[in-house]
């Protein structure tokens, strides 16, 4: 039987095309969750450019952003029955189908620019790659998302770990939020979406965004202060369903990782700290932005690394324990 989600993918690819990909021997049709404004689906249009310069226009990428065809959620289920080509997935989305790969969600382990080069190619990288190819994706490109956060309050600076005593926090995943309530804080878990009104309505006292994130989406209006750090990295990971990928002409398959390789490569965040251009967006609508300092980012990793590398341990256990083992050799 046909599903109705293929029946509206084909009708989108065909809406899409009309007679392109029949120019062309190959079609790769990828889902992303992200606006068009969002540095991963600029890189993905840019992706695509690149693919059709490397096979020789052997392929045609076909991108639909924005969650049009499916939600993040839908992702891996899409690419591995098939109905679907390829997709990004946020590496924080896996949750327990994939604990390991939460690994990144350490406070402080992977955000510097070292770390994210030295993963890339790596030991680590390579038995994450094999995690999620044992359950029927196979990775291409671990793009880089973010590698900063922001809290932020209506009271004062988050500035020490003393000062999230008792405050309700925005959480984000149940490992990260470990951290947090080592802190003292009680973190209520809620998409990026719904944090404005929450905050606005006082359900949460303080917010936990990106950096960029708090601007675009109008914290500094419910909010009059905000600390940043490079807490944690989060990937996109660009997945290709495996039969598709193997069915492949070995040329085709190389331009294709060239490309991807390409996306990769630009998405590797090059500063240490915050960028300085993303705290004077918030300072010039008013809000009381700044930096942690190197001592009170020592004094948050102190508390919060622990807390979240036990229950990462707790959770993935000789996995895991390998894992942190191999990030230690990069």
């Amino acid at each position: 039987m046909i599903s109705f989600r293929a029946i509206v993918t084909s009708a989108a690819v065909l809406g899409v095309s009309g007679g392109v990909a029949a120019a062309q021997d190959y079609t790769m049709r990828l889902s992303h969750q992200f606006p068009p404004t969002h540095h991963t689906a600029v890189r993905m249009q840019q992706f695509e450019k690149d693919v059709e310069a490397e096979t020789g226009g052997a392929v045609d990428v076909q991108i639909f952003g924005a969650a049009q065809l499916y939600n993040p959620k839908q992702h891996h289920a899409a690419v591995a029955a098939g109905e679907i080509e390829s997709a990004i997935i946020l590496n924080l989305q896996w949750g327990g189908t994939i604990p390991e790969m939460a690994v990144t969600l350490i406070p402080y382990l992977m955000s510097s620019p070292q770390a994210q080069q030295a993963f890339m190619g790596s030991e680590a990288a390579s038995l994450l790659d094999d995690k999620m190819l044992e359950k029927g994706i196979r990775n291409i490109g671990w793009i880089v998302d973010t590698n900063d956060l922001i809290f932020t309050s209506s009271k004062e600076h988050l500035d020490e770990p003393s000062d999230f005593e008792g405050i309700k926090i925005r959480g984000l995943t149940p490992l990260f939020n470990e951290g947090l309530v080592a802190l003292g804080a009680t973190p209520v878990n809620m998409p990026g979406s719904e944090t404005y009104q929450a905050l606005q309505t006082g359900v949460i006292d303080a917010g936990v965004t990106g950096v960029a994130a708090a601007y675009s989406r109008k914290f500094y209006e419910v909010q009059g202060y905000g600390t940043a750090t490079p807490m944690f990295l989060a990937f996109d990971n660009l997945v290709v369903n495996p039969a598709w990928w193997d069915g492949l002409p070995e040329e085709v398959k190389s331009g294709i990782q060239r490309a991807a390789d390409k996306a990769v490569e630009s998405s590797i965040i090059t500063i240490d700290g915050i960028r300085p251009e993303d705290i004077e967006n918030l300072k010039s609508v008013g809000m009381d932005a700044r930096v942690l300092t190197d001592e009170q980012m020592a004094a948050m990793r102190d508390i919060m690394q622990p807390a979240v590398t036990e229950a990462f341990l707790k959770e993935t256990g000789e996995d895991g324990k390998h894992l942190l083992g191999l990030l230690g050799q990069n």
